[in-house]
């Protein structure tokens, strides 16, 4: 360090109590966000017993909160733009207020002086030898502050990470310095449990290779992250990370090789975690940590091709208007930036945004799927924007699809305890049809593990199971059918199916009852190229199977692979064999029975041919 910086710092450091003198009655205060909450200042600041009127403005805070507590009322009254749990309850008991805000839309208010900052209260690394302070661990809307504030007061601290990007600032633009040698606040990662980790699964399921992802914190960000391990050139850019994210890298799965944006670069804002992880992005150049006006950014986000966001809410309805701050008319969290996201990869090409939630709340009690929202909740995402539902039970798609079918999927992804509720009310609400064929009360979640993809001459083939929603693609897919076809696999010549008839196909449990559709891109669309189902007959340990392959793909092996895949399934679910029934002149359908490996029983009767295939070899129930 220079001899001049040198001593302008020295000059600057005061005590904590020097320091927050400079708050007058009727002040506004900005505190420094997570976990570069400045604690001696906040504490300082809290001790003032002479303070009247000061509003204090933060988004979440980990540390604690004196200005919020119930003796602090007259002197204090916090003002969150994201709501913590140090102040939560101060919120919903009107003795603190909670501003409803974009997080990308907050540093414009203070450089607007639409929320004028008085003093700002931030916490930083020592000076380097050119006499700049990092923010550390904290940029988003802390640079913004900094830049706006009357007074800027820094609590440096040398177990402050130095992070890289837009993170310093010079001495000469700090009025005082407090030292604090107290290890930063630290916040223990959340070890997803099973359901968590089941989400996980479905969202990574989702997750191309290249992609650049957005992820919050807590147990499903950390659950998606643990199911990353086989992908490959991932990127992140995302307004906050955590550990979860430093095996990935480790294992060169998040390389940001292929983005579009900032490539070679994890892109953020602020990180909350262990002190591992602040000594992992310790003058580490791969992260950027930049302001949230940046970050945040809707247009900034979308160009990043391939961008995936993944957030959490309290409720979703089943037309998919999402909460995520409110549980009723008690104020939870915030607007944050879910909607940020959820827009800026709407915009990406190829991008995506998903609402990740357990299904239920309350040990069980409560479903997070509802008819309507509680009263008094607020849509921070509006069934506009919501792409993709993922619950432990599935995966509902939601883009481009009706309400009808928006309901039918989100019940479908519903606790199975509370589908059949579901279900009445969406009926009462005239959202699914009267008549609508009620899901199994038992059965598997959707199976992501039986999703493949496979090419077939110049056609790639994506199979995976049939999905409530996906009546409109049966639909079609039956009217692609020659004449031919149709007689061939209804054994009659069919005009049309009846809406039960395509109902009682989608309705799965996924045990007993399976349907493995090939799926092929249309534009942006999908389009059914072959499908293939058994359903069991309990009594005798068999399953009925039926499957068809569309004229444009017969011929190349897709019916082949079909088959032997529900065999494979089959068999896990310990299924005896397969019964059915083909037309004596469809040698084709004969020939794949009779090439399957295993054995195969044939009777000829009325022109038509009953098959019996029984499996053999190891794992074969007895």
């Amino acid at each position: 360090m220079s001899g001049k910086w040198d001593e302008r710092f020295r000059a600057r450091l005061v005590t904590p109590a020097q320091a927050v003198a400079c708050v007058k009655r009727g002040s506004r205060v900005f505190v420094g966000s997570g976990c570069a909450e400045p604690v001696l200042l906040v504490g300082a600041l809290g001790a003032r017993p002479d303070l009247e009127d000061v509003e204090v403005l933060h988004i979440m805070t980990v540390g604690h909160a004196p200005y919020a507590k119930a003796e602090a009322t007259r002197r204090f009254r916090a003002n969150a733009f994201f709501i913590g749990s140090n102040v939560r309850d101060a919120v919903a008991h009107g003795a603190a207020d909670y501003t409803p805000i974009f997080l990308s839309e907050i540093p414009g208010l203070f450089r607007s002086r639409r929320a004028r900052i008085d003093v700002a209260l931030v916490s930083t690394t020592l000076p380097d030898a050119h006499g700049f302070v990092s923010l550390g661990v904290s940029v988003d809307v802390v640079k913004a502050a900094v830049e706006s504030a009357d007074v800027v007061v820094a609590e440096v601290n040398p177990t402050m990470p130095r992070t890289h990007g837009a993170s310093f600032v010079h001495v000469s633009d700090v009025d005082m310095f407090v030292r604090n040698d107290t290890p930063i606040l630290e916040s223990a990662p959340e070890k997803p449990g099973p359901t968590g980790l089941q989400i996980g699964r479905f969202c990574a399921s989702l997750i191309e290779n290249g992609a650049t992802l957005q992820m919050g914190i807590g147990e499903i960000p950390n659950a998606v992250l643990a199911n990353l391990g086989d992908k490959q050139d991932i990127g992140v850019h995302t307004e906050m990370f955590s550990d979860g994210i430093i095996e990935l890298i480790e294992n060169g799965v998040v390389t940001g090789k292929r983005k579009t944006l900032h490539p070679r670069k994890v892109v953020t804002s602020f990180c909350k975690g262990s002190r591992r992880l602040y000594d992992y992005v310790h003058d580490n150049p791969f992260f950027e940590f930049l302001p949230t006006e940046f970050v945040n950014d809707p247009f900034v986000i979308a160009r990043n091709d391939r961008m995936v966001s993944v957030n959490s809410a309290l409720q979703v309805d089943l037309t998919g208007q999402v909460c995520a701050d409110s549980i009723g008319t008690r104020f939870y969290s915030g607007i944050g930036g879910q909607v940020d996201f959820i827009r800026g990869a709407a915009r990406s090409a190829g991008g995506r945004s998903i609402i990740a939630i357990e299904s239920t709340a309350k040990g069980g009690t409560l479903s997070r799927i509802v008819p309507t929202l509680a009263e008094g909740a607020g849509v921070v995402t509006t069934r506009g924007d919501v792409h993709t539902v993922v619950t432990e039970y599935g995966i509902a798609e939601l883009k481009g699809r009706s309400v009808r079918e928006r309901a039918l999927s989100l019940i479908s992804i519903a606790h199975p305890d509370f589908r059949g509720e579901l279900l009445a009310a969406a009926r009462k609400r005239c959202l699914v049809a009267a008549d609508q064929v009620p899901w199994p009360e038992k059965g598997r979640p959707y199976p992501v593990e039986l999703e493949a993809r496979e090419r077939f001459g110049d056609a790639e083939v994506f199979f995976r199971p049939l999905r409530p929603a996906d009546e409109r693609l049966l639909r079609e897919f039956f009217y692609s059918h020659s004449p031919e076809t149709i007689y061939q696999r209804y054994g009659a010549p069919l005009k049309s199916l009846t809406p039960q008839q395509i109902q009682d196909q989608c309705a799965l449990d996924y045990d007993a009852e399976m349907a493995l559709a090939g799926i092929v891109r249309d534009g942006e669309g999908e389009r059914i190229v072959a499908l293939g189902r058994y359903e069991l007959d309990r009594a005798t340990g068999m399953a009925e199977i039926t499957f068809t392959v569309g004229e444009t793909l017969q011929g190349r092996g897709v019916g082949t692979w079909l088959f032997q895949r529900l065999i494979r399934v089959a068999r896990d679910r310990g299924i005896r064999g397969f019964t059915g029934t083909v037309l004596a002149g469809n040698a084709r359908m004969l020939g794949i029975f009779h090439k399957s490996g295993q054995p195969v029983e044939s009777r000829l009767e009325d022109g038509k041919y009953r098959v019996v295939v029984r499996f053999a070899g190891e794992g074969a129930p007895a």
